[in-house]
């Protein structure tokens, strides 16, 4: 396979080297002193940052339904970016205040470069799955075969490893050549460019977020052969990253923006319709540029997709109960650490030695703030109105 050949979109080469700039003391220390700037604004508005995935979907659906505002709060309209690299930057600088960001890139964020920001909530849960040429049948089918990640650091790179080794694959990063009949050479690859890469069979899968899985099956170009949370139960995937100069220095003001993005969790559970609607091309505000039925798949899917995802295999845990993507904003520690503890065995290129000096279970209290979406979720019927039982702690649950 030509690995030159792969489309380049949003994320070249060059965005990758940014990126990885960007996740560094020296990289990111003139946009810090930049954002140093925008610190002297104390009433600052709400300023998101947003890609174009239903990761998105909390901060989108409480900015077009005005929650921010009913909670007080200037909000700006959403900026929508094209890469993670953007996403990163204009977050460093203070250009935008609230992002969601993939939950392994904010352990690279905080401790592979010390920026000055933490955790706040959990976007969603699951949303992910495994998308394949139609005529792989298995995870075994992939062996000597492409397979593309949205980012290294990413949940979609770990589970991908996990089930890859699972069935006597070895995951590997080759620039050229061919992988071996019993490995599997992972790309990074911006999510818009996948599903091309999977019609022209540049790739023979990919595992990413919604909705680009359900663009793959309206297309008739792939089939779904895993979904992630059917493989890590109830997973974060994208979470909710603020500034710590905000969290310290306006805890009223990130209290409020907490309390509106719960508030949004909470309707979009109750009207996923009208969320696929609200976020899809022909919405209002075209927050994205995807079909209202390809949103509707992901959202509010037809119970045939299910029945149709049990016989394939799609879905092998039936009893969890997952969703094809679900809303939760509590960011249980346990999930955290046993994120800590899965990157260090993940292949992951790049500089990635800050890993093994991170303790999970200290990660995990340096990285999140869980203090206002614990105030946000007792004034909200707390976790059982999201389908979950009354506590903050659980147990982790992974079986490919």
């Amino acid at each position: 396979m030509c690995i030159a050949c792969l489309p380049r979109g949003g994320f070249s080469r060059r965005e990758m080297l940014k990126l990885s700039a960007l996740f560094t003391a020296a990289g990111a220390l003139p946009l810090l002193r930049a954002a140093e700037a925008r610190a002297q604004e104390p009433d600052a508005p709400v300023r998101i940052g947003y890609l174009p995935i239903t990761d998105a979907t909390p901060l989108l659906v409480a900015h077009a339904n005005g929650l921010f505002e009913a909670e007080g709060l200037k909000a700006e309209k959403p900026v929508l970016l094209r890469s993670w690299a953007q996403v990163i930057e204009a977050f460093i600088s203070g250009q935008v205040n609230v992002i969601h960001l993939l939950s392994p890139m904010t352990v690279w964020a905080r401790f592979g470069s010390g920026a000055p920001a933490r955790v706040v909530a959990w976007n969603h849960v699951s949303g992910s799955a495994l998308t394949v040429s139609p005529d792989i049948s298995s995870v075994a089918d992939l062996g000597g075969k492409t397979v593309a990640v949205p980012f290294w650091y990413s949940i979609h790179n770990v589970v991908v490893q996990n089930l890859l080794r699972e069935n006597g694959l070895i995951p590997v990063t080759k620039k050229t050549g061919t992988p071996a009949a019993n490995e599997v050479n992972l790309v990074v690859m911006a999510p818009a460019d996948m599903p091309p890469a999977l019609a022209t069979r540049q790739v023979a899968g990919y595992i990413v977020a919604e909705p680009f899985n359900a663009v793959a099956e309206t297309q008739g170009i792939g089939k779904i052969l895993r979904f992630t949370g059917d493989v890590w139960k109830d997973h974060a995937c994208c979470v909710v990253f603020m500034h710590e100069r905000d969290l310290d220095g306006r805890p009223e003001w990130s209290q409020k923006v907490v309390n509106a993005i719960v508030k949004a969790q909470l309707w979009t559970r109750a009207n996923r319709a009208e969320t696929a609607r609200l976020l899809s091309k022909e919405g209002p505000n075209r927050y994205t540029p995807h079909a209202q039925a390809v949103l509707d798949k992901v959202l509010s899917p037809p119970e045939a997709d299910t029945e149709a995802y049990l016989k394939s295999g799609a879905i092998r845990h039936a009893d969890w109960k997952e969703k094809r993507i679900d809303f939760q904003p509590y960011p249980f520690p346990s999930y955290t650490e046993e994120l800590v503890r899965r990157l260090k065995g993940t292949l992951i290129e790049g500089d990635g030695a800050f890993l093994a000096k991170l303790d999970p279970a200290t990660a995990a209290k340096q990285l999140v703030d869980d203090r206002f979406v614990k105030v946000a979720l007792a004034a909200n019927g707390g976790l059982p109105a999201f389908g979950f039982p009354d506590t903050f702690t659980r147990t982790e649950v992974i079986a490919p």
